[in-house]
């Protein structure tokens, strides 16, 4: 019955299959639910100031280092990357797709490296929530949280939405002392990760009004829905550019969009109509598209503000788009980050833009590795890009990941073979087996079957973008990784970034390269 439920699954359509599985990742446990104290070993860890001197002392060590090889100037800008799930296996495996073990991805080929722990508070494994908070604020939060300290469990209605818990974001730092912010992303922009750059919230999915009640039971009222966060607070109306998917959590159930697909909201509310009579009314110029050629006929030299609604939910894979007629309708990864530099580097006092390849982790989720890889690649080459659009004298580029995947790659495999394949041996119970493969997930029904146990997997099968690769647990969805994450680091201050350390020190290092935030001036 379970593999056969299975099967069925992985014959879904391309993109409500994976939304679907991504909306499932991320299991709502009882224990989560009453986020227990005896599950923390260290009590103070809840309070912000906790990681804030962890991240200070840590950097101090940094400056002295420095002090030691000579001054530094402070960066201008400041360009966060963020590969979600992109794991260190990841990349490798990455590599082999470009045609050879020995080749590099762009960001490879920064001078500086390095590794963050990316555990939360009450969990050994992250999610994309806790550690958005991590990496964009500086402070280590609950699973399922974000823009809050651990002082806030998730799905607590009240603490949640309690300023005292609130954590800000380097995009807040930024704008403060008059630099420019921005955030682009392939999956929804009320997305976890994009949501780090400007949301609060007890429960990462409480993206529109009508989550707040179906996911917790709290009132909407009470509990401001992310979208409305993006559009209404400070730190997401002040948001020079955001672009990405998402559209459905902007407009009502009773209202199509430009695609004719319904909004989720339950309020009546058009956010992306309130966005541009805001903007309206303060006489800046403003630009909302939600299409490739719309995008392409924005005067960015021009636009002060610019909103890219580009899908109802998250982006295609960038390997849908390159293999459809997706590529005319929709930008790409690249495309945005291009627009998004030319928006914001208007401003001469800098900018602090976040860029995230969001589909990395959704291809993990559903065991498609290959999509995982297609969509890497297309991350590098949107910071190769980057790279070149801005000068390493002025520009600190960061590139990290959130958390890892359960992803490996095995079997001694010759050098020209494809990772994405068989590996050249055959196992002991006389079967072939892919090089790649995962710990859990939904390709235990490609794995195994009722009637053999392990199923004979023929080579023809990996060449399928859609191919489920094995795995040994059976999960509708496969879960992250808890090792830790690579930090890739070019431009003012990229020394930092060496060596081992928190999730939450990335922030701290960053704000200290543009000397804003709670960490300048050490």
């Amino acid at each position: 019955m379970h593999t056969t439920f299975l099967f069925a699954l992985a014959l879904t359509g391309i993109l409500v299959g994976v939304v679907l599985a991504r909306d499932r990742a991320h299991p709502r446990s009882a224990t989560a639910r009453l986020g227990s104290a005896a599950h923390l070993t260290n009590e103070a860890e809840r309070e912000a100031s906790y990681w804030n001197e962890f991240a200070q002392e840590t950097l101090r060590a940094k400056v002295q280092e420095a002090a030691k090889a000579g001054s530094t100037q402070s960066a201008k800008n400041v360009i966060l990357f963020l590969g979600d799930g992109m794991s260190i296996h990841t990349i490798t495996a990455t590599r082999n797709l470009m045609g050879d073990s020995s080749n590099q991805v762009s960001f490879e080929k920064f001078p500086y490296f390095g590794l963050s722990k990316t555990y939360c508070v009450d969990r050994q494994v992250a999610d994309s929530a806790c550690t958005a908070t991590a990496y964009l604020g500086g402070v280590k939060g609950n699973y399922g949280t974000i823009g809050v300290n651990a002082k806030v469990k998730r799905y607590d209605c009240n603490n949640g939405q309690n300023p005292a818990n609130f954590v800000d974001s380097i995009a807040k730092w930024a704008q403060d002392v008059g630099k420019d912010a921005g955030l682009v992303t392939t999956a929804r922009v009320t997305h976890a990760s994009p949501a780090g750059v400007y949301a609060h919230t007890a429960n990462r999915d409480w993206e529109n009004d009508a989550k707040v009640y179906q996911n917790g039971g709290c009132s909407a009222k009470d509990n401001v829905d992310i979208a409305r966060q993006l559009v209404e607070w400070d730190v997401g109306k002040k948001l020079k550019v955001i672009m990405g998917g998402g559209r459905r959590n902007f407009i009502n159930t009773t209202v199509n969009d430009e695609e004719g697909l319904p909004g989720h909201r339950t309020d009546g509310l058009n956010l992306i109509q309130d966005w541009l009579k805001d903007k309206q009314a303060n006489k800046q110029q403003a630009a909302y598209v939600w299409s490739k050629k719309g995008l392409s006929l924005v005067d960015l030299e021009k636009t002060e503000y610019l909103l890219g609604l580009f899908a109802s939910s998250h982006c295609p894979y960038n390997g849908d788009l390159e293999r459809s007629n997706y590529k005319l309708v929709k930008p790409s990864l690249t495309e945005m980050t291009d627009a998004a530099i030319k928006v914001l580097r208007k401003n001469e006092n800098g900018y602090f833009l976040f860029v995230e390849g969001a589909r990395i982790d959704m291809a993990h989720h559903d065991t498609r590795a290959r999509k995982s890889l297609e969509d890497t690649l297309e991350f590098s080459r949107a910071i190769e890009h980057a790279r070149a659009m801005t000068s390493e004298e002025d520009t600190l580029i960061v590139v990290t990941s959130d958390h890892s995947h359960t992803m490996t790659i095995n079997g001694y495999p010759y050098r020209d073979q494809p990772i994405t394949g068989l590996s050249d041996q055959l196992a002991d119970d006389g079967l072939p087996f892919t090089v790649l493969s995962y710990a859990n997930g939904p390709g235990f029904s490609t794995t195994y079957n009722d009637k053999t146990g392990r199923s004979k997997i023929s080579a023809k099968q990996t060449e399928d973008v859609r191919f489920e690769y094995l795995a040994t647990v059976p999960l509708d969805s496969e879960t992250h990784g808890g090792d830790d994450v690579g930090v890739f680091a070019s431009g003012p201050f990229a020394q930092y970034f060496s060596g081992n350390y928190e999730q939450s020190n990335i922030p701290a290092m960053m704000a200290r390269a543009l000397n804003i935030g709670p960490f300048a001036n050490l």
